[in-house]
């Protein structure tokens, strides 16, 4: 395996990781049991990349070519699940607390990692419109998050909190337009990176975008 390969290789896995934790941390939140927790680990994992694929047309999608990214996704979401399934109390003392900022910090990474891997695979793939490699990029990035929240039943993440699928758009853009100064491996370093910031910022300092507040009497109409 080459350099380039093993590291597109790391930033896959760790990006499945970070989102199957953020998944399985949902489902163990909504009281999901053991198989809810691994399929929302799972498909907050390998969402975004199967929509990515698709779009792509590369068929079938990676993922059901290379288990190894559903099976890390599986163990880690199991490991969770049996962590708090024999430290209950945790639901009581920590686990709340904790959530928001361990969410926040594996959504970022999982944004970061897939976003930049969302357009080198259609580089990769021959494909070099600027549009398209935008596009794909923040639906590898930000699907598998929404998937995560349409099936826990709540507002996906990206429309509400913390400039989500901007600091995609912003990444992706850095990389992108790198990519040809500095190489491939460098450049999605550097938009991973940015990623990463704006969103731990973005958490610390509550930037979010402007959204049209609502009373309690129009919005029950």
């Amino acid at each position: 395996m080459s350099y380039s390969a093993l590291a597109v290789f790391l930033m896959e896995i760790m990006g499945t990781l970070a989102f199957a934790s953020s998944g399985a941390l949902t489902g163990i939140r909504k009281g999901m049991d053991l198989f809810g927790v691994n399929v929302l680990g799972i498909v907050t994992a390998v969402g975004g990349g199967v929509i990515r694929d698709v779009t792509l047309g590369i068929n079938p999608p990676s993922t059901f070519q290379a288990p190894v990214y559903t099976l890390c996704a599986a163990a880690i979401s199991t490991l969770l699940f049996v962590i708090v399934y024999h430290n209950q109390a945790i639901l009581q003392r920590r686990f709340f607390c904790l959530y928001e900022r361990v969410m926040t910090t594996c959504d970022s990474i999982g944004l970061a990692a897939f976003t930049v891997i969302g357009i080198h695979t259609a580089v990769s793939a021959s494909y070099e419109s600027t549009f398209l490699l935008l596009f794909v990029g923040m639906i590898t990035g930000v699907g598998g998050g929404v998937l995560r929240d349409v099936l826990a039943g709540s507002v996906p993440y990206i429309f509400s909190k913390h400039v989500y699928a901007v600091a995609s758009l912003v990444g992706a853009l850095a990389c992108i337009y790198l990519r040809q100064a500095i190489g491939d491996i460098p450049s999605m370093i550097a938009g991973g990176f940015v990623i990463f910031l704006i969103r731990l910022l973005a958490a610390h300092y509550r930037w979010n975008l402007p959204r049209i507040r609502q009373d309690k009497d129009s919005a029950s109409l």
